[in-house]
């Protein structure tokens, strides 16, 4: 369904691009600059600030999946353990407890590996792909970063008595909640919905939008489905991202903090109390994106970084950039 089947014209929803929000400095000389837009919404999910475009739709691609595993706990889906749900919500690296939680989630719901429909592929993490390699392994579609959150997908449309090989698809009634589940977080209807890089429905909403949706996941009171997935992913920042990512590191050294990255620059970050911010880097690069909603969260939203996270939050905020193997510049926000 594009935008036209949505009801609109694409060209009255089109989303028209950000501001600069970083620069690439190597040995001293500026060689690269990142535009994108930026949403910060306070705690009562009112926009609070904004760079650039947040009002045209993105695709929100795996910053989304919060709120599709959402909208799988409100569908009747009941995980056996919140880790389970931590990697439902999950762009996983295929590192060893990446495959075991994609496995849990599967086998608690009578299903296999065979049944998933992501693309198969080798896991992301350098160490996990090598030691694949090394026993003359291949591709599977457990490895795939993806595979949580078709695994969860599959548990909940086999605890419903849906159809399990057309979870996929946009009339199914697994996608027909998810997009009523977003909808009713971002405030706004999905003004298209078009298809991720593991074959799933993606919908399209604006940064204001996204933000708000975040702070309902991070406000929402203890025993609610909105809290449970915050609380899951937070307890397992490491199933998130993989043990280095940087949605991991910055859950494991800011209290509260919930981060999701998305393909394509997006990136949503928040903490309760404080707001929530939704990123989108115009050129797609993911490496401008954590660092400009972090920065963002401390310049828009009055965000304190504790003093005990300092080393962490500055290599997030200010990524080394390398030549000959060695530290030669930074990323740095413009914010």
């Amino acid at each position: 369904m594009d935008s036209a089947e949505s009801g609109g014209d694409p060209a009255d929803t089109a989303y028209h691009g950000g501001d600069f929000v970083a620069e690439v400095i190597r040995s001293g000389f500026t060689e690269s600059f990142h535009r994108g837009s930026v949403a910060v919404a306070g705690p009562d999910g009112r926009l609070l600030a904004a760079v650039g475009d947040v009002a045209g739709p993105v695709f929100v691609r795996s910053s989304g999946k919060p709120l599709q595993a959402l909208a799988m706990l409100r569908a009747g889906w009941r995980p056996e353990s919140d880790a389970d749900l931590a990697i439902a919500s999950a762009s996983h690296q295929g590192e060893p407890m990446h495959v075991t939680q994609v496995d849990s989630v599967l086998t608690h719901a009578g299903l296999g590996e065979d049944q998933l429909q992501c693309p198969p592929d080798l896991p992301g993490d350098p160490a996990a792909r090598r030691a694949v390699i090394a026993v003359g392994g291949g591709a599977r579609r457990v490895y795939m970063n993806c595979s949580g959150k078709h695994a969860g997908m599959l548990a909940t449309c086999a605890a419903n008595g849906w159809d399990l090989t057309t979870y996929r698809e946009s009339p199914h009634p697994l996608q027909e909640r998810i997009i009523t589940t977003v909808e009713e977080l971002c405030g706004e209807a999905v003004a298209a919905v078009g298809v991720d890089g593991c074959g799933a429905p993606v919908p399209a909403v604006s940064l204001r939008g996204l933000a708000r949706a975040y702070t309902c996941l991070v406000e929402a009171e203890e025993g609610t489905p909105e809290r449970a997935v915050a609380d899951a992913m937070r307890a397992h920042p490491e199933l998130i991202d993989g043990s280095g990512g940087p949605d991991s590191r910055s859950m494991r050294a800011l209290p509260g903090l919930l981060a999701k990255v998305g393909a394509e620059g997006l990136h949503a970050v928040a903490v309760p109390g404080v707001g929530a911010v939704a990123v989108k880097i115009d050129d797609g690069a993911s490496r401008a994106s954590m660092p400009v909603a972090l920065r963002s969260l401390q310049t828009m939203a009055g965000y304190t970084f504790p003093k005990e996270a300092r080393r962490v939050t500055e290599d997030l905020l200010w990524p080394e950039i390398f030549g000959g193997g060695q530290p030669v510049g930074r990323l740095r926000t413009l914010l």
